[in-house]
């Protein structure tokens, strides 16, 4: 069965408490209290987000939607402080935002591996009655309780960071480009919605690389629901380049490319002042390849590339292209 590829979830976090701090006597000899030396209480543990290239989708929190942090300990005599509470540690897929689930505000967006953010701050421990001695009132039988932790509701988004997004009707052959041009290894077959979940491809370049998503195949009104379009989408925003992949074989693809432009613009006009490349697959299957490209050229105008995913025909200059854009050398 196939596993729904999870890209937005809501969990909750929880900070830890402060410790209270300790109400204690120092025992003397010939003296039946001595001087307060209650110790002051441990702090609370933090929680922290830690984005992780190993971690590509939000499936893991299914399972588990509420995340705590330990409490500080109580302090202790002879002024020893409680032991800080454990911090709890959560790991999230490089591209999540992390954002309040009431008031929407982001909190963070994690742009690169590795990056460490504290998402609740545990509570301050309370102070032990050491520290209220004063001249006057040098024996304080009271302390403080420690502070409390903080409890958030938060919403994680995940879009995926690439620099190119492909973007085309489903069974347009994406899945077959990105296979032969990176080091993806999607599912590939011959019916259409075979790409259910977003598919990430890394293409090496010189000594420099960049990273391909495949987005799985929109339709007419994708954005407003329609197919799997409204999913995924959002992926598309932070892309660099938008290479759009018709096929050939399909007597209305001059149309599609219509319809997937206009799909863009309704979700977000900005998506079309991205740079972009038109790309004409399934040559192979074409025998007059000549009135085709005349056909291309009063549609749509120069500088569409004409290729085969399946045998591999100008696949090369289709990554010249985007290496091109994007100023990788």
């Amino acid at each position: 069965m196939h596993k729904k590829f999870r890209d937005e979830v809501t969990i909750r976090v929880q900070s830890g408490h402060g410790g209270p701090g300790a109400v204690s006597f120092r025992r003397e000899r010939f003296s039946r209290i001595g001087p307060p030396d209650g110790g002051d209480g441990g702090k609370g543990g933090d929680v922290f987000l830690l984005s992780d290239n190993n971690v590509t989708n939000l499936n893991h929190f299914d399972f588990h939607k509420i995340y705590k942090a330990g409490n500080g300990l109580h302090g202790q005599k002879e002024h020893k402080q409680g032991l800080q509470g454990h911090d709890f540690e959560i790991k999230v897929p490089v591209g999540t935002v992390v954002r309040d689930k009431d008031s929407s505000e982001v909190y963070h967006t994690f742009s690169k591996s590795q990056e460490h953010f504290c998402i609740a701050v545990g509570g301050i421990g309370g102070k032990g009655n050491s520290f209220f001695k004063s001249s006057t009132n040098r024996s304080p039988k009271f302390s403080q309780p420690g502070m409390p932790g903080e409890e958030k509701a938060l919403i994680l988004e995940l879009k995926l960071l690439a620099d190119v997004g492909f973007v085309g009707f489903p069974n347009a052959g994406k899945s077959t480009l990105l296979s032969k041009i990176s080091n993806a290894k999607p599912k590939i077959a011959s019916y259409p919605f075979t790409t259910l979940t977003p598919n990430l491809g890394v293409v090496n370049y010189g000594n420099s690389y960049f990273k391909i998503a495949d987005i799985p195949g929109l339709i007419e009104n994708a954005h407003k629901g329609a197919g799997l379009g409204l999913s995924f989408l959002k992926h598309i925003e932070k892309t660099k380049i938008i290479a759009y992949i018709l096929d050939a074989t399909e007597e209305n693809f001059l149309e599609q490319y219509k319809m997937l432009k206009s799909e863009l613009e309704s979700y977000n006009e900005k998506l079309l002042k991205k740079k972009f490349c038109v790309v004409i697959n399934k040559i192979d299957k074409i025998d007059n390849l000549t009135e085709l490209q005349k056909k291309v050229d009063s549609k749509i105008g120069k500088g569409v590339l004409y290729l085969s995913a399946l045998n591999g025909k100008d696949v090369d200059k289709f990554i010249k292209i985007l290496a091109s854009l994007l100023d990788v050398k």
